[in-house]
């Protein structure tokens, strides 16, 4: 066969198909679709809300890891006292919240699955946390904690103010004062 032939040969074929005989709704079949679309649980985020919860669910995850990761390296090449004992505060507080975010993403319908990867500007500052050691390692990671819980903070009042499904703004709302007072801790930091 040429390429000629077969062109045809699939116009014809598609033409057929789209041939079949066309069903008229009637009344009833329209009032049974609206009254099933209306018996669908309110609690259900519609797509555009998901998608949203999905953002807001993936910068909490993603927002976790950054301080997890970088509060690992201050433990490792920050030379203050200070900043390490707030490092390993950040780790166990954020690996908390990491649970408690899986848990509720776990509970909704449907689940959400945080992503936990990190955004560029994350990305960039741990490699330049990577490439620090002592004091100036310290300067680096404590001007990186005091801006990355000022964005969770935005965040977090930004969802619990304007989301779209209840137990995330519960979530987002529990998590404000834990932010704020990690944040305040941040800027009182001495390299």
């Amino acid at each position: 066969m040429t390429i000629r032939t077969t062109l045809i040969a699939t116009t014809a074929l598609l033409a057929l198909a789209g041939c079949g005989k066309k069903q008229d709704a009637t009344p009833a079949d329209t009032t049974n679709s609206v009254a099933a679309a209306n018996q669908l649980d309110a609690a259900t985020p519609t797509p555009a809300a998901v998608s949203a919860s999905q953002s807001f669910v993936n910068t909490a995850a993603a927002s976790d890891a950054f301080e997890i990761e970088s509060s690992k390296l201050a433990l490792t090449n920050g030379s203050s006292a200070s900043v390490k004992s707030y490092a390993r505060k950040m780790i166990d507080a954020h690996t908390a919240s990491t649970a408690k975010l899986k848990a509720t993403t776990a509970t909704l319908s449907p689940a959400l699955t945080p992503d936990p990867a990190l955004n560029a500007e994350q990305q960039q500052t741990i490699d330049q946390l990577k490439s620090l050691n002592g004091a100036a390692f310290d300067q680096a990671y404590i001007a990186a904690q005091a801006a990355g819980h000022q964005q969770t903070l935005d965040a977090l009042k930004a969802y619990a103010a304007t989301g779209d499904v209840p137990q995330l703004k519960t979530f987002a709302n529990g998590l404000i004062p834990t932010v704020a007072a990690h944040l305040n801790m941040a800027k009182g930091l001495k390299a």
